[in-house]
């Protein structure tokens, strides 16, 4: 008895109408076809490499100066010639980064839950995070450096000042955002405020409350990357300054890469944490689904 692989490569040879390709094409044709990888793949992907191809050629073909522009084969060698100093700098970053937003996050989390708890305390508060968030938060750096100096403390704060609003408003929405339909028919089954609260209002805000992480991990990078350009000596807000100053863009195009891979590590951890937590409910976070 011929092994198949030895009958279907017979069979092959016998047949002169058969198309050797004929699984391959089958299986490219369903790989560009798909929607879903067209997509989350494929699109992205080929508008980068657009955008990159006229990045470097645009920039060679009208002679900008690398001083200006630098071009991303420029970049690269940047990246791949200096990976020690480059990883030694994020490493200030990436710590603050996390921290700020983690302590942002539980902030956010906690006060904008005893806000919708406590109605006094909404009344008296809420109209003030109202205001600080119409700040421009930006022009209230120099006033950290004055109060906490120019150490970690002082960018630490900064980040979780910026990244702590989206927090709060997304919690109180999210809690606020309840079906009443849903609220009405456990009290009249006689439950408990906290049973309402932990069966109806949390599944109810989850969506709000990642959203509002979300922007909250964006917002804490910036807060960082800030405090740097003002403060530190280390990090990559400080080597972007570093590079401005020499004429490196290069060098600047560089630490913007890696800030965008953090950054998204950073968004990429909040998405993980919600996927998880659709797996251990069962349904997807969506307000349609509670």
């Amino acid at each position: 008895m011929k092994p198949i692989a030895a009958e279907a490569g017979a069979m092959a040879i016998d047949d002169p109408g058969r198309d050797f390709a004929a699984p391959m094409k089958q299986l490219a044709g369903r790989l560009g076809t798909s929607p879903v990888l067209g997509r989350s793949v494929v699109l992205p992907t080929l508008v980068a490499a657009v955008v990159l191809l006229a990045w470097e050629y645009g920039v060679r073909l009208a002679h900008v100066p690398q001083m200006i522009i630098a071009p991303p084969t420029a970049v690269w060698e940047v990246i791949a010639t200096n990976p020690s100093i480059l990883l030694q700098q994020s490493w200030p970053t990436i710590v603050e980064a996390v921290f700020g937003f983690g302590l942002a996050a539980a902030l956010g989390i906690v006060i904008g839950t005893g806000l919708v708890l406590s109605e006094s305390l909404q009344k008296a508060f809420y109209p003030y995070i109202l205001v600080f968030q119409l700040i421009p938060k930006v022009a209230l750096a120099p006033l950290f450096i004055i109060w906490l100096g120019v150490g970690l403390t002082s960018r630490l704060t900064f980040a979780v000042f910026l990244a702590f609003f989206p927090v709060v408003i997304s919690t109180m929405t999210g809690l606020m955002s309840a079906d009443r339909n849903a609220v009405r028919l456990c009290e009249a089954l006689t439950a408990s405020r906290w049973q309402i609260f932990r069966s109806v209002r949390i599944p109810y805000s989850l969506p709000h409350v990642f959203a509002g992480l979300k922007i909250s991990a964006t917002m804490a990078m910036v807060g960082v990357i800030v405090g740097e350009f003002v403060t530190a000596q280390e990090g990559l807000g400080y080597l972007i300054m570093f590079g401005t100053s020499a004429g490196e863009t290069a060098l600047v195009f560089a630490a913007i890469v890696l800030l965008c891979i953090i950054g998204l590590a950073l968004y990429g951890s909040v998405a993980l944490v919600e996927a998880i937590v659709q797996k251990w409910l069962g349904v997807a976070i969506t307000t349609s689904e509670f």
